[in-house]
This record gives C-alpha cells, sequence and structure tokens, in this order.
C-alpha cells in the first residue's frame, strides 16, 4: 500500500509538474491537508443463554436466579469523536527555487504534504496517520464439559441434572478436604495447592453454567466517516437509529431511539486572509501555512448530548504566506508544520 502511494504521489507529482512548471525552473510542489470526521460508536451486546438444566436449577441446586429465556440486549456506551487527515487534492502550491528560498529544504511527507522547512532528520519522520482497526472485545464461550461416565450413562434430561448436580457437590467436597487436609495425596506446596483449587473451581463454574445459563458481553465498534466539502458553508447531519434489542437498525424499528449527529462549520474569513496578506511593509514568500477552520460535533442519543467536541478542519482554512524576510536572513529558519491542519507549530532559528 505504501508503495503504490509512493507511486500515486510521483505521478501526481509529475503531472502537477507538467501544469505548473517551467522547465527553466526549479521548483517542487505540495498538497494542504484535508480533514475527515470519524464517529466510533461503543456499544455492548449482553447475551444470555439458557442452560440445559434451567427447570431443575432452584429443585437440585437452590439456584433461584438461572437464566429462563435466551434474549440479546444492545447498550449504548460511548462515542468517540476522532479526526482522519487526507490529502485536498484541489489545494495546490509551487515552490520555486530563488534566492534566499531553498526549495530541497522543504519537508515534504509521502503522501505530498509541507511538515516542514529545513527540518533536522530526526524529526522528518512522516507521523502514522491510520487508524486502528475495530476490534471486538468479548468473553469466550465456556469450553466442552467433560462429563464423567455415570452421567453420560444416564438417558433423561432429568436424570443427568441429578448426576450434575452430584458431581458439583463432590467437587465441593474435594476442596473443603483439600482446604482441611484431609486428603491423603495432598498437593505438595501451596502453588500446586493454587492450581488444583483453580481447576476446580473452574470445572464447578462449567457444571453450575448447565443450570444457570450463560452470560457474555461483547464490546461492538460502529464507525461513521464523513469528509466536510469546502463548500459546505453552514452544517452537515445525519441521523442514525439504534435499539435495545437489534442494536443499529432501520428508522422504521419501533423501539428505534434516533442518534443525531450534527455538524456546525466555521469557516475562516476572506476579509481576515487579505488583512494578513496585505500587511504594510511585509512581503510575502512563496510557502503558505494553512489557518484551519473549526467544526462542532454535536451528538444527540435519548434526547441529550451524547457527545460534543470541536475539532479543526484544514480544508476550511485560508492559506496564508509566511514573511519573505524570514528566509533572507544569514540563519536559515527551522519550521515545523501541523501534518493535519498545515499550520505553523513552530518556527526556530
Amino acid at each position: 500500500m505504501k508503495t503504490f502511494l509512493l507511486m500515486l504521489l510521483t505521478v501526481t507529482l509529475a503531472n502537477l509538474n507538467d501544469k505548473y512548471h517551467n522547465p527553466n525552473e526549479s521548483a517542487i510542489v505540495y498538497y494542504s491537508p484535508e480533514t475527515s470526521i470519524v464517529l466510533d460508536f461503543a456499544y455492548t451486546e449482553e447475551k444470555q443463554e439458557v442452560g440445559p438444566f434451567a427447570l431443575f436449577a432452584e429443585e437440585l441446586l437452590g439456584i433461584k436466579d438461572a437464566v429462563m429465556e435466551n434474549s440479546t440486549t444492545y447498550i449504548m456506551k460511548d462515542v468517540h469523536i476522532q479526526t482522519r487527515t487526507g490529502v485536498d487534492l484541489s489545494r495546490v502550491h509551487k515552490v520555486v527555487a530563488e534566492k534566499g528560498m531553498l526549495t530541497q529544504l522543504l519537508n515534504i511527507n509521502e503522501r505530498g504534504i509541507l511538515i516542514g522547512y529545513n527540518l533536522p532528520q530526526q524529526i522528518q519522520k512522516p507521523k502514522n496517520n491510520g487508524t486502528k482497526e475495530d476490534v471486538k472485545y468479548g468473553t469466550n464461550m465456556t469450553s466442552i464439559i467433560p462429563y464423567s461416565e455415570d452421567i453420560l450413562e444416564v438417558k433423561s434430561v432429568a436424570g443427568q441434572a441429578k448426576a450434575v448436580a452430584k458431581q458439583i457437590f463432590r467437587i465441593r467436597e474435594s476442596r473443603m478436604y483439600l482446604l482441611g487436609g484431609e486428603v491423603e495425596h495432598a498437593p505438595a506446596d501451596g502453588v500446586a495447592m493454587k492450581l488444583v483449587l483453580e481447576e476446580l473451581d473452574k470445572y464447578e463454574k462449567q457444571l453450575i453454567e448447565l443450570f444457570v445459563g450463560k452470560k457474555t458481553t461483547n464490546t461492538l465498534h460502529k464507525q461513521v466517516l464523513f469528509c466536510p466539502r469546502r463548500d459546505d458553508l453552514k452544517q452537515w447531519s445525519k441521523d442514525l437509529y439504534f435499539s435495545e434489542e437489534n442494536g443499529f437498525t432501520a428508522e422504521d424499528n419501533i423501539d428505534a431511539q434516533k442518534i443525531e449527529i450534527r455538524a456546525e462549520f466555521q469557516h475562516q474569513l476572506t476579509q481576515e486572509r487579505d488583512a494578513k496578506k496585505n500587511k504594510k511593509g511585509v512581503e510575502p514568500s512563496q510557502i503558505m501555512y494553512n489557518l484551519p477552520g473549526n467544526a462542532e460535533i454535536i451528538v444527540t442519543y435519548k434526547d441529550e448530548i451524547f457527545g460534543k467536541r470541536m475539532v479543526p478542519i484544514a480544508q476550511f482554512g485560508i492559506d496564508i504566506p509566511l514573511p519573505r524576510d524570514l528566509f533572507t536572513g544569514s540563519e536559515l529558519p527551522v519550521i515545523v508544520f501541523s501534518e493535519k491542519t498545515g499550520n505553523i507549530l513552530s518556527i526556530s532559528k
């Protein structure tokens, strides 16, 4: 994938050079960054499964809260509002070599975004802007239970339930004898004793699940990604629907609750750009930095604000040239640009 991106960048820059580049001049072309918004919804899937001996749980073991019906419930937990950086192909910049402007000192990452000027070698590595793959977390189902021979010989469900209950009581007796030191061939040391007790606990839990059933919880994720367009002047919105019975679902689901996603956009003003470009006595250079705009993301669920965040949006920004005299002194500046927004992070000499 990395090789493909480098090839694409090379071809694109070659095409751009054909368009913007005079054969008699030395120039470098770069892009402005573009911001996408990623909303990561985290919700749980809670399953209850009836055990094969649920009807005998109270009679044989005195358990009154056994699961008596299979069910799945989904519960919305959280939303994380993040950004992802791409390349704005509509905003291309050319820097021509001239006195005081050494194009070879421009630091451009593998995607064609300007990240610095005259950067030391150790900080020229582009940051990894990828996002982690969605992960599904959850408890594993219990392994196959090793029935004893007397349990396997019983044919009826009621008989098997009684045999399993007896096995549970034998495990409890064994644990009691071990703890009381009444076993002839007891484990030789404390570590061995601990391992034996853990295995007994595990086996007992597996057998009890045959009566009480199993309850498992998985954490699931749903992502919504959108990239605001530069000409989106005011806002963007999207509705999702979430049901406790079905998770994310269609609008016509009778028990679905609406999740409203709204983005309010704040562009930089043209007047502000002109004022910065036309400062009296300041001659602009060819190197532009981006003053990004913003978007306020508001997520509403069950008529309450579920998530809210203000994020910078690179494509809502304006290009402002650095002053020419910054590059004409005897000492060259070290400039670091934000790979995400194109804004200036630091300038030093």
